[in-house]
């Protein structure tokens, strides 16, 4: 009876440890659940602030340079070609030699028609003898009236005849002379289309020898739409003259300044433009008619903006928006309405004002909401290539402070460039947390 006793005793208090030691680890488990969470890190961005400045707003359009004179280059008379006088592509003069037709057959000509000339002013000079005497006679009535008028009538026809033989003479010439093919313009020569010993005829069928176009001053065609004429035909109206850039298609910049030399009469119905010409100075002859060119006016007058870069601007649907960074280092959404881009940035028309943060380099790996270690640097490092007009003043170079500034840190660079995760990625194409 006292050993059943004591098993009871034992196991009574074996019961107990093991609820003792349950009750203490619930209570260590709600003790450490009851300890704040540690706060997420940081994450690392570029940051910087948008840049308000004076600008003007550009349109642009596309075009092609022209000739300001072009001629195709004909036989006047037919003949055997004798000679070119040209090197292909090279710059001529105006009265230049360029071809020889065989001269022989039309100094020929000419010779003839110097003999006839000749012919006829002999046949004037007897006839006029004769038409004096004659004169004297009939005053005497010493011939017949009707023998008069005949040496009358002579003279007259000898007078016509020498002045046909004259005609002829310069036509001879005028002949001989285009057998000489010279450069009606200066300008650059084309290739010789047809070479010695080939023959070539006069006429609306006659083939072309070569091309000629002038080299300075160019034109440079394009089709402004219809807002843009009606826009600076008012500052037109004004007296107010609209500066025209020209780039080409490898240059970062508009490196020639032009003016409007003319527009059409009409505007085209279909395509809704109107064609304009504009005319720039060629001494260095790189332009050449046909090239693409890129053109530059100015659609206002210079007024405040707020420009941010191209990489801070997100997708939302249809809107676009920027996460603006606070204070506290904390990101927020925020719409934007974006305008043209200047000199490699971007006008805001509305959604942001001066002294504003926005990130600018991993906004794919923030949301609304989040903290961020900002790496602060400038929008204007961000610019890859900037616009340069003629005659604009070359930037002065970073100081070694605005340089450091401007390189974004390593580990942003490197957070950038690899994602967190595959779920970092997708989140990164969804619609931000409070926007959904």
């Amino acid at each position: 009876m006292s050993l059943s006793k004591r098993t009871i005793a034992i196991s009574v208090a074996a019961v107990v440890g093991i609820a003792a030691v349950s009750t203490y680890g619930l209570v260590s488990s709600a003790g450490a659940s009851q300890q704040p969470a540690a706060a997420p890190a940081a994450t690392p961005v570029d940051v910087a602030p948008v840049v308000a400045r004076n600008v003007a707003e550009w349109d642009e359009f596309s075009g092609r340079i022209e000739a300001v004179e072009r001629v195709e280059v004909r036989p006047l008379v037919g003949g055997t070609v004798t000679a070119v006088h040209f090197k292909d592509g090279s710059i001529v003069k105006k009265g230049d030699p360029l071809f020889t037709i065989d001269p022989r057959p039309y100094a020929a000509e000419v010779a003839r028609t110097q003999a006839a000339l000749t012919a006829a002013k002999s046949r004037v000079a007897y006839t006029t003898s004769e038409l004096d005497r004659a004169q004297k006679l009939v005053a005497d009535n010493a011939i017949a009236r009707r023998e008069f008028e005949e040496k009358e009538n002579a003279a007259r026809e000898a007078q016509a005849n020498l002045q046909g033989a004259a005609a002829a003479l310069d036509a001879a010439k005028l002949n001989l002379e285009y057998t000489r093919i010279v450069a009606p313009v200066s300008g650059r020569v084309s290739r010789a289309e047809i070479t010695v010993g080939n023959v070539v005829s006069a006429g609306g069928a006659a083939p072309v020898l070569t091309t000629l176009v002038s080299v300075s001053p160019m034109y440079v065609a394009f089709d402004a739409d219809e807002q843009s004429y009606l826009r600076y035909s008012a500052k037109a109206a004004q007296g107010a003259k609209t500066p025209v850039y020209i780039g080409l298609a490898n240059e970062d910049g508009y490196t020639r300044e032009g003016a409007i030399q003319s527009v059409d009469n009409r505007l085209d119905v279909r395509s809704g433009t109107i064609r304009v010409r504009a005319t720039l100075d060629n001494a260095d002859g790189r332009l050449t008619p046909g090239l693409y060119a890129r053109v530059r006016m100015s659609s206002g007058a210079p007024h405040d903006a707020i420009l941010i870069s191209d990489k801070a601007i997100g997708t939302d649907q249809d809107k676009k928006f920027v996460l603006v960074v606070d204070a506290a280092n904390k990101t927020s959404y925020r719409p934007v309405v974006l305008g043209a881009s200047i000199d490699g940035l971007r006008v805001v028309k509305s959604g942001l004002k001066a002294g504003d943060r926005i990130v600018v380099n991993g906004i794919q790996r923030v949301r609304p909401g989040d903290a961020v270690a900002p790496n602060t640097v400038t929008m204007d490092s961000l610019v890859t290539k900037r616009v340069v007009l003629p005659g604009a003043q070359p930037e002065a170079p970073a100081t070694p402070a605005e340089a450091k500034a401007d390189t974004p840190a390593a580990p942003t660079a490197k957070a950038e460039a690899k994602p967190a995760n595959a779920k970092t990625a997708a989140t990164a194409q969804r619609l931000p947390a409070d926007r959904a």
